[in-house]
C-alpha cells in the first residue's frame, strides 16, 4: 500500500527540534582540556536511526569510536581527526566529509568548531 506524503511533511534538516544541550566529554575519553560540546538537536527518524543537528565544541582533545556513519561540514573553526596509526586530517571550515562506522581515534578541537551533522546508525535503537 502506498502512503500518500505531501509537502507540508518535508522539513528544514537543521531547524532545531529541541533545546540545545551542553556536555563535556566523559573522563575515560578525555585526553587533553576540557572541551564543552552543545548539541542542538535537528531532525530525527521515528526509528531513531537516522538524525542530523548542529554540534560544537570549545578546544580540547578525546578518543572517539564511531558506530554510525555521520555527514558532516565544518562551519567554523579547526579540528584534527587522527586515526589509530596516527594518520591526521585537518579539518576547516567548508570541508565535508563522512566518518564511516567503526573509525576509531581522535577529535582534536584546535579552535572552537561548529558542524552540521547527519548521522544513520544501521544498529537498531536500544
Amino acid at each position: 500500500m502506498l502512503i500518500m506524503i505531501d509537502v507540508s511533511s518535508i522539513t528544514d534538516a537543521f531547524a532545531p527540534s529541541g533545546e540545545p544541550t551542553q556536555y563535556r566529554v566523559s573522563p575515560e575519553k578525555l585526553i587533553s582540556g576540557d572541551p564543552l560540546h552543545t548539541l542542538t538537536p535537528g531532525f530525527a527518524s521515528p526509528c531513531g536511526r537516522f538524525s542530523t543537528g548542529i554540534w560544537e565544541s570549545t578546544p580540547g582533545c578525546w578518543h572517539v569510536a564511531y558506530t554510525e556513519a555521520e555527514y558532516c561540514e565544518i562551519l567554523e573553526g579547526t579540528s584534527v581527526i587522527t586515526d589509530l596509526e596516527g594518520n591526521r586530517k585537518t579539518l576547516r571550515a567548508g570541508h565535508r566529509f563522512v566518518i564511516p562506522p567503526g573509525f576509531r581515534g581522535t577529535w582534536e578541537v584546535v579552535e572552537r568548531t561548529r558542524k552540521i551533522f547527519v548521522a544513520y546508525d544501521e544498529r537498531p535503537p536500544e
